[in-house]
């Protein structure tokens, strides 16, 4: 049986505040050993997602901004599948476009005066100073194409008229650890994480799918896996949900990451 494991980055594999993942390297060495692929599941942007894997030494196929889109290294399946190329990749897209998110914002924000700062009104230098990024990382990250990434400056009793306004204009929210997202209705993690299983199976045949997440927009993601499991955020808590075979890792972000894999790997 081939295992596979999907994961989200911020909060899970990666620190939330300073992005270190020291803490995880064993365990990511051991799954190398194994031969079992780690599929990062997040809502980073193509451009950050080649820095980490090239950082990481990681070569499988990654889901992007909220699972807007599956980049499949060209080759990495022995079979072709209906996908878009582009560059070194076949591209598997699920979310609405960049401007289009853009728009609906805009129009929110007149509608109800909310005090919604997206990425996109940032430059590179203030997406730094409040990400704790790096100027040339938050350069990356403002590479957006199916996600917008926004701050909500207002009460969070508020959350749910914005989320009621986002789905009136034919879209959908997310909240992860640091920002609010809106992307396309058909752009999910559970979807995306669902259709790249379906290519493992063609692949490997009988297939078991890991998931690890810390935060609201990891929930589709541990909906669409064999076996789900959260690290601790930062406020020493797990994620509240209830999923048959939740496993709830003791340690926080990649302390807990390197946890779970431990328990796959065993």
């Amino acid at each position: 049986m081939k295992q596979v494991l999907f994961t989200d980055l911020d909060g899970t594999m990666l620190d939330l505040y300073d992005y270190s993942y020291d803490a995880a390297l064993p365990a990511l060495e051991a799954l190398k050993r194994r031969k079992i692929p780690v599929v990062f599941c997040t809502a980073k942007t193509l451009a950050e997602n080649e820095y980490y894997r090239k950082e990481l030494g990681i070569d499988d196929p990654f889901i992007v901004e909220n699972g807007g889109a599956i980049f499949v290294p060209e080759n990495y399946f022995s079979f072709s599948f209906e996908c878009r190329r582009r560059g070194d990749y076949c591209v598997v897209e699920f979310g609405a476009q960049y401007g289009e998110l853009r728009d609906a914002l805009r129009a929110i924000k007149e509608e109800t005066g909310f005090k919604i700062t997206g990425f996109g009104d940032m430059t590179a230098e203030e997406v730094a100073a409040d990400a704790n990024l790096s100027v040339e990382m938050a350069k990356r990250a403002k590479q957006k194409e199916y996600n917008e990434s926004f701050i909500f400056d207002e009460p969070e009793s508020e959350a749910a008229v914005l989320f009621d306004k986002i789905k009136e204009k034919g879209f959908a929210a997310t909240h992860g650890g640091r920002y609010y997202n809106i992307h396309g209705e058909n752009a999910d993690k559970g979807k995306a994480v669902r259709a790249l299983t379906e290519l493992f199976k063609r692949e490997y045949g009988e297939v078991k799918t890991f998931g690890v997440g810390d935060s609201m927009n990891d929930i589709s993601m541990l909906n669409a896996v064999d076996q789900p499991a959260v690290v601790k955020n930062k406020k020493g808590a797990w994620l509240d949900i209830s999923l048959p075979g939740l496993y709830k890792a003791k340690g926080e972000g990649p302390e807990g990451w390197a946890e779970v894999v431990e328990k796959l790997l065993k």
